[in-house]
């Protein structure tokens, strides 16, 4: 069961040569949400082998252009794909009325219907669900309003021992409470404990989405024993005062976020245009958070299925 992320933009506020503005692909069990759309996303979503056709979640964290200029060629390239399928936006309410207004002028010939979703940016709230994952909201920090986005799987049902089920004689009645986490109870008073009975398949996975943002003390709590964590790292902390002023975060604040959370993996992006050597960024952090990695145009990082024994 495929988690993973592909880093489609790692650039700021301008593009480099080798480097894009923000966007990234989560595929969740081969369902396909994008965050964020910088310039470009449609060119790396071709590179990256990533059919714009298998999106139909668009997640968008604040309304700078390098986090949203690749969504009208984007949409328009939809339709000329012939799209049919409902696509779902999510943003800041103002995001509405800017896609409103394209729409009056680009949109009349659109085949597929848009349904917007505006969101409350400073409330943390699970604004899409179905029947295996959640998103959830990450109140930022930034010069507008902006959030990130934490993408979980549900808690699997359990398993039951096989032989359990022989030993205690279990009807179908007693799998399906066992399954749904109740001890088992027994005229005599007896009582067997589900963790005897049943154990979790698979531990649930989860990735946090954290762009544009001071350091805030806050997100820690929310993305804390996230599987992968990416978290903006606009400057080195050498030039922190700049960092504060324009409402982003250094190196070694992304790292200290990764640590106080307990995270398993941090991936650092969104790296101002004047770095064209990245490897200094990467050291820094990792001298606070050892597993730190670079976020690079058209990478992939897999969250692992990890088992557990029956």
């Amino acid at each position: 069961m495929t988690f993973s992320v592909t880093i489609l933009g790692s650039s700021s506020a301008s593009p480099t040569i080798n480097r894009f503005q923000t966007a990234h692909v989560v595929n969740i069990r081969e369902r396909f949400f994008l965050i964020d759309c910088g310039e470009g996303t449609q060119m790396q979503m071709l590179r990256s082998n990533i059919s714009v056709s298998k999106i139909n979640h668009i997640f968008i964290s604040h309304l700078h252009g390098d986090h949203i200029f690749g969504l009208y060629g984007l949409l328009s390239t939809m339709n000329l794909d012939n799209r049919r399928q409902e696509l779902h936006i999510y943003g800041f309410s103002m995001l509405e009325y800017i896609l409103n207004d394209f729409l009056k002028y680009f949109g009349n010939e659109f085949r597929y219907k848009i349904i917007f979703h505006v969101v409350n940016v400073r409330h943390r709230k699970i604004i899409y669900e179905d029947e295996t994952m959640t998103v959830e909201t990450i109140p930022l920090k930034h010069r507008v309003p902006c959030c990130g986005y934490l993408f979980k799987e549900k808690m699997p049902e359990l398993n039951v021992h096989k032989e359990m089920i022989g030993r205690y004689k279990l009807s179908l009645a007693e799998i399906v409470k066992v399954k749904n986490g109740c001890d088992l109870m027994y005229d005599d008073g007896t009582i067997i404990s589900n963790d005897e009975l049943a154990y979790l398949p698979y531990n649930p996975r989860s990735y946090a989405f954290c762009s544009d943002t001071q350091y805030y003390k806050k997100v820690a709590d929310i993305v804390a024993n996230v599987d992968l964590l990416y978290h903006e790292s606009t400057f080195a902390h050498d030039l922190l005062k700049i960092a504060k002023k324009t409402g982003h975060s250094t190196t070694v604040q992304a790292a200290e976020v990764a640590k106080q959370a307990n995270v398993k993996k941090l991936i650092i992006g969104h790296f101002s245009s004047r770095y064209k050597d990245l490897e200094p960024l990467l050291n820094e952090a990792r001298s606070v958070f050892p597993e730190t990695y670079l976020a690079k145009e058209n990478e992939v990082f897999e969250i692992e299925l990890i088992t557990c024994k029956s």
